[in-house]
């Protein structure tokens, strides 16, 4: 769905990342296809920013030039360039650290940079795969609340892999759980809560209790023809 922030959990190795490749157009689906706007998903045409586990920052860039990489990729005007850099760096807090260099800033500023980057060319979507699984907790969740306060201003198709249950909850309009390979989809939760969220929330504590309900059946993996069950709070 348009502008949705859509969560993809699943047991190790299922493929969570070989979907996001094949979402990018980077691999090519065994069967079915990917659509954008209608049409077959094109990696030269459609906008697609990719964040990784580990931030992908360029060590020879300050702060800057780093969130500018795709913007100067695809060529756009100076001025526009500088205008967006600037607006999206104003939003993730980096204002007062953008001549810096990779070495000189912690591992959660530069997984800051670059999501800075990868909502500054204004993508039609955006896969984010566990970027913050190698952070610890209290970074983890200041990212958390950070990329939804990025995403919050900017309204983009999200992908976002996690195994982390609390944080797909706490970040997903939907929650999309996948079997062991070959993968399938063996659930989809929707996640009907105002933000900001509360983890201590009954409300919240259901949800995620559902998703880790659904999470210890995975070593079924449902028939090729089964209804997939669409749970809503």
């Amino acid at each position: 769905m348009e502008n949705e922030f859509l969560c993809v959990s699943g047991p190790s190795g299922c493929g969570k990342t070989t979907l996001l490749d094949i979402l990018a157009g980077i691999l090519q689906p065994s069967e079915g296809q990917v659509l954008i706007d209608g049409r077959p998903v094109d990696p030269k045409r459609d906008r697609i920013s990719f964040v990784f586990q580990e931030p992908s920052t360029l060590p020879w860039l300050n702060v800057w030039d780093n969130v500018a990489t795709g913007l100067r990729i695809k060529k756009v005007a100076t001025p526009v360039m500088r205008r967006k850099v600037d607006e999206i760096i104003e939003i993730v807090g980096l204002r007062d650290y953008e001549t810096y260099y990779p070495h000189q800033i912690s591992g959660g500023m530069k997984q800051r940079v670059a999501i800075a980057r990868a909502f500054a060319i204004d993508a039609d979507l955006i896969l984010m795969d566990e970027p913050f699984v190698s952070l610890d907790q209290p970074t983890r969740e200041r990212m958390q609340r950070e990329v939804l306060h990025i995403w919050e201003h900017r309204r983009r198709t999200v992908v976002f892999v996690t195994h982390n249950l609390e944080e797909a909850v706490f970040l997903g309009d939907r929650v999309v759980v996948l079997s062991s390979k070959p993968a399938r989809i063996v659930a989809e939760i929707d996640v009907p809560l105002a933000r900001p969220r509360n983890p201590l929330s009954h409300e919240f504590t259901h949800i995620r209790a559902t998703c880790a309900d659904i999470m210890h059946t995975l070593g079924v993996r449902p028939p090729r023809n089964a209804t997939i069950p669409k749970v809503t709070s």
